[in-house]
């Protein structure tokens, strides 16, 4: 599912960035379920909610050659 997810937030980085601006996205199921202002906030409050390895988190930037991938396997961080 991370990959749909993914694939997801690429399709529509243009328009989160406008959205948004620069945050950290929490991503499941093909939606935005959180914005935060860092990683480590949008992992901590993510994981209050949802099962780690279910979500992906991922930087918001205006320009997709500027972007990191930030996934969340099974088994730890």
């Amino acid at each position: 599912m991370q990959d749909r997810d993914f694939d997801f937030f690429i399709q529509n980085m243009p328009d989160f960035y406008t959205t948004y601006g620069h945050k950290f996205l929490a991503i499941k199921n093909l939606s935005v379920i959180g914005t935060y202002s860092s990683f480590d906030e949008a992992l901590d409050k993510t994981l209050k909610t949802e099962e780690l390895g279910s979500f992906l988190i991922q930087e918001c930037f205006n320009n997709v050659d500027e972007m990191v991938n930030h996934f969340q396997g099974e088994g730890g961080i």
